[in-house]
């Protein structure tokens, strides 16, 4: 009996040290969960410096065609949406243009608002294929800011971008001939609803 009872005593610590592991990287996982939601912010920045998961980047101005004697060309698509509970209209006033890697090229969305009240909205966009995401770049664009149309207003919303060069000789993209850029915009709280809400009142649910 003597000579058991520390193999028990081992198996109950072996037990016990298991369980405090199991615990310890349950609460590790949650952790990583929850940063994850709260790096958001973080991650929509890091796609757009990066170009990851197809989202464009950002410049200043185009480099201009790096060889002009060069027939390649890039089939840009536009794509709309919009999310739920955001009654805009909203569509590219043209579904594609080609363009030459290098070159600026400007194009319009238009975007209705057919309700009776001001509405407030943002658009997220990316490109397709997501390799190309890098080396898409936006000068000018709607998507930059929040737009607001009131009852009844259209507007035409510029997008001012270049394909960079680069995707032509970059091994993973030079087989790239057709890019498509799509946006969907999201409704904002309303602006007197959140007025309320500041102020201490009870502030009406958004749809």
């Amino acid at each position: 009996m003597s000579a058991q009872q520390p193999q028990q005593q081992t198996g109950h610590s072996a037990g016990g040290k298991n369980r405090r592991i199991a615990l310890i990287c349950g609460g590790v996982a949650a952790l990583m969960l929850g940063g994850a939601f709260a790096s958001a912010p973080l991650y929509s920045v890091f796609c757009r410096v990066t170009g990851f998961g197809g989202t464009p980047l950002r410049a200043e101005a185009a480099p201009a065609a790096t060889d002009t004697s060069s027939e390649r060309t890039i089939t840009v698509r536009f794509n709309s949406d919009t999310a739920p509970g955001m009654p805009w209209k909203f569509q590219p006033e043209q579904r594609q243009v080609v363009v030459k890697p290098g070159e600026e090229t400007l194009i319009f969305y238009k975007a209705s608002n057919p309700t009776d009240k001001a509405i407030t909205g943002q658009a997220a966009y990316n490109v397709t294929p997501d390799k190309a995401g890098q080396y898409f770049n936006k000068i000018q664009c709607f998507c930059f800011t929040e737009q607001r149309l009131n009852p009844g207003q259209t507007a035409d919303m510029p997008v001012s971008f270049f394909v960079d060069p680069k995707l032509l000789t970059d091994p993973q993209t030079r087989d790239v001939t057709t890019i498509t850029l799509s946006y969907t915009f999201f409704r904002l709280p309303d602006e007197e609803k959140k007025e309320v809400s500041d102020r201490g009142g009870k502030a009406a649910a958004v749809n």
